[in-house]
């Protein structure tokens, strides 16, 4: 259909079109029109991709001088493909529809391992490999040798791409990861490096996070993205943990040692260069200094060479005399690992700003910051001059440099912490350093600052006013949108007690009661005895799950369980959980039902959605806080309620009401699906807590299912289920909430003139 938008002609490639859809386009309208930020919440399964492509594609065509480029970031392989796949329909639509045909471009960027088509590389399953494998064949020396020796292997896709593909366009068009593939093949072209250059040209760009918020990954692949862009990160409810992490470093006993063994490989191939080649040694030092600034194409971007940010001031500087001969910075590496290898012969914690840890680095080894800064870059320069393509050996010293760099570069908002004894293994003396980043705004800040728009959204963002302050940015539009729906297909329950009228709660104080454990396991079996098909329940932690497990087989729930569905659990090993997932699925396609029990913040909490039958209910066993006793978690907790004011307990409860809407999410997505969520404890009937879980679900979460037992949850649940059980039909939501191109313009001019009606009365009383 062709709608209008607040002045826009938007064309939305469907029939029908939801009412929250439009409203959702008016508020990002808004946004763009005023050239700033935003935060917006749309429940899932209500068609938010293509109603975003939709509204910035028309604002682009519209407006081209205003936007010119969207950048479309999500989390994973499968997400990007289905936003790929949408803006086909869209552009389809367009060219079916359209007076003038949109000449746009639009393409996937993703990592090597998904784009490679080079018959042997292609086989391999681990995208490091990949990596290693693509860079000794398409490496400047590689190429250089062939040319000599004609035995010596390249790859014929990346000289293809070399000879005709850099003088040549990308065609109009929407690509896919397979048509990039396909038109690869066609043209004798490497997809991955056709698409690192078609973005540059091409006006829509869907990727992953990093190649915005690593600083290691963005400087080279997104540098030459325009100012007037729009911005947007889709199943953004976690983008503070994921700036967090890419400006992390972790190192353990093992980093160290194979940092040692990779320093002495490289002082042993520096020494065979110089007896054979001393020339490309001397050299070696004016290349890095010419190449500091330049991103080559023929550097690796998913692999860790790539250089940490640095400030504009640094790249200025000449790299310091001691670091710049092959030699002495070995020796100066030399020097820093073993001051890392002694500050990890720790008994007790010890917590430091970057500024003592490069005090103390100073007195005990005499290594001064600014050495420091460029270790990452060095070490990238001396590893290509080395002609070095598999990196595996050479990841553990890649990681010590990344941290000397980040040490040196950034003094505020980090900490670092040394302790003897990792998480896992409390009791066994495993000593590791962690520097950590305490401010999600040091990697979003850029992205603000730089760009026009930057659209945060997700269907679980609430509690959504603490987003501009830990990302430390002001939207112009903050909005929650609720779901409009012709019958009330999602049952939203706070279970607070067992039939034995015991309080139930994963709290600290009674996790441990057997009556709870005991009533938790009760409160699954009643709903696998009541609800059909498959069931989906999320503790707080894995120990967690371990615990309640245990205890429901001494107690024989188990047992009982099992006479109604099948139970699959959910591990940390990513193999067994997959093999878990598929039988699970196999249970519900059968009609035999199955319970699969996971865990919030896990593979099944984020990534996987149980639609239909997959997920007719879902139970929160517990408020999933975050484990207090980590001490990165408490140094973060001090930083937010020093700089942003944020108090510990407000963190800590916005944080556990987004995973736990996020785990109870999993069971709706879409409007002709239907759902039960249980909060499985107490303290959900809390205001405090039901006020911070999203518009959408609170609105169907009223008083009188807020405190009940698990017999009264379940009397619910049979009415509404055979409620829910009868013919439901497209008819049935139309005008309601599904409308036609009529509908959406009668309710725009009924609501049109209420306003008129409420403004006259306005004036009347004044």
């Amino acid at each position: 259909m062709k709608l209008q938008v607040d002045g826009l002609l938007v064309y939305f490639p469907y029939e029908y079109i939801y009412p929250e859809q439009y409203a959702y386009m008016l508020e990002l309208k808004r946004a763009l029109d005023a050239k700033g930020h935003c935060l917006l919440e749309m429940p899932s399964g209500t068609g938010k991709t293509a109603t975003l492509l939709s509204l910035i594609v028309a604002y682009m065509i519209e407006h081209p001088d205003a936007v010119r480029k969207l950048v479309y970031c999500s989390r994973t392989v499968p997400e990007i493909e289905k936003v790929v796949a949408e803006l086909k329909n869209l552009i389809a639509y367009y060219e079916s529809h359209a007076v003038e045909k949109p000449e746009l471009t639009g393409l996937v960027l993703s990592s090597r391992k998904n784009m490679c088509i080079h018959p042997e590389v292609s086989r391999e399953r681990e995208g490091k490999i990949v990596d290693a494998k693509c860079y000794g064949l398409t490496a400047s020396y590689v190429r250089e040798r062939a040319e000599i020796d004609s035995t010596v292997p390249i790859c014929q896709y990346y000289e293809g791409f070399s000879i005709e593909g850099k003088e040549s366009h990308l065609p109009a068009g929407i690509y896919t990861l397979d048509d990039l593939k396909e038109y690869g093949r066609t043209r004798n072209w490497c997809p991955y490096f056709l698409a690192r250059y078609a973005i540059v040209h091409a006006q829509i760009v869907v990727y992953s996070y990093h190649y915005l918020l690593d600083p290691k990954i963005a400087e080279v692949v997104s540098k030459e993205i325009p100012r007037e862009s729009v911005i947007v990160f889709d199943e953004a409810h976690n983008i503070d943990n994921v700036c967090i992490d890419s400006m992390s470093v972790k190192i353990n006993r093992r980093t160290i040692e194979r940092s040692t063994t990779a320093l002495s490989m490289l002082e042993k191939i520096v020494q065979e260069i110089k007896e054979d080649d001393s020339k490309r040694i001397a050299d070696e030092y004016q290349r890095m200094v010419q190449g500091l600034k330049d991103a080559s194409v023929a550097r690796d971007t998913d692999m860790v060479l790539a250089n940490p940010v640095l400030p504009d001031d640094i790249l200025r500087e000449v790299v310091p005399g001691n670091i710049r001969n092959a030699d002495h910075f070995l020796l100066f590496l030399k020097r820093f690992v073993e001051y890392i290898k002694t500050r990890l012969r720790v008994q007790h914690v010890v917590q430091e700003s970057p500024a003592g840890f490069l005090k103390d680095v100073s007195q005990k080894v005499c290594i001064e910051r600014k050495p420091l800064r460029f270790c990452a870059e060095r070490l990238a320069s001396l590893l290509r001059t080395m002609e070095i393509t598999d990196l595996t050996e050479y990841g553990g010293l890649i990681v010590i440099t990344h941290l000397a760099t980040l040490v040196s570069t950034y003094t505020k908002g980090f900490t670092i912490i040394v302790e003897p004894f990792d998480d896992k293994t409390p009791t066994v003396a495993n000593p590791i350093m962690h520097f950590s980043c305490l401010d999600s705004s040091i990697a979003m800040r850029p992205i603000f600052q730089r760009f026009q728009s930057v659209v945060i959204t997700s269907g679980t963002l609430s509690p959504m006013d603490m987003y501009p302050k830990i990302l430390d940015f002001e939207p112009v539009i903050m909005s929650s949108f609720t779901m409009t729906l012709a019958r009330p297909c999602l049952l939203p329950m706070i279970v607070s007690k067992g039939n034995d009228q015991v309080a139930i709660s994963s709290k600290f104080e009674t996790r441990e009661d057997t009556a709870v454990i005991r009533n938790y396991g009760q409160l699954l079996v009643e709903t696998a005895k009541t609800v059909p098909d498959g069931i989906v329940c999320f503790f707080t932690s894995y120990l967690y799950l371990e615990s309640v497990v245990a205890s429901w087989y001494d107690q024989g729930i188990v047992d009982t369980l099992l006479r109604y569905k099948l139970l699959f659990i959910e591990t940390q090993d990513n193999a067994e959980t997959s093999y878990a997932l598929m039988h699970y699925v196999k249970a519900c396609d059968c009609g035999r039902g199955a319970v699969l029990l996971a865990v919030a913040r896990g593979k099944v909490s984020e990534g996987v959605d149980f639609d239909h039958h997959y997920g007719r209910a879902v139970l929160m066993f517990g408020i999933p806080y975050v484990y207090t006793q980590s001490r990165i978690l408490k140094a973060r907790l001090d930083y937010l309620r020093d700089q942003f004011q944020i108090r510990e307990n407000d963190f800590l409860t916005f944080d556990a009401m987004r995973h736990a809407a996020q785990c109870v999410g999993r069971a709706l997505r879409g409007k002709t699906d239907y759902g039960i969520m249980i909060f499985a404890d107490k303290r959900f009937s809390r205001q405090d807590k039901r006020s911070k879980l999203p518009k959408w679900i609170q609105e169907h979460l009223t008083d009188n299912y807020c405190n009940l037992s698990t017999e009264e949850a379940m009397q619910i649940a049979r009415r509404w289920l055979k409620h829910m059980a009868q013919p439901f039909t497209r008819e049935d939501q139309l005008g309601v909430s599904l409308l036609t191109l009529e509908q959406l313009e009668t309710m725009e001019r009924e609501k049109a003139a209420e306003r008129e009606i409420e403004q006259a009365a306005k004036s009347d009383v004044e």
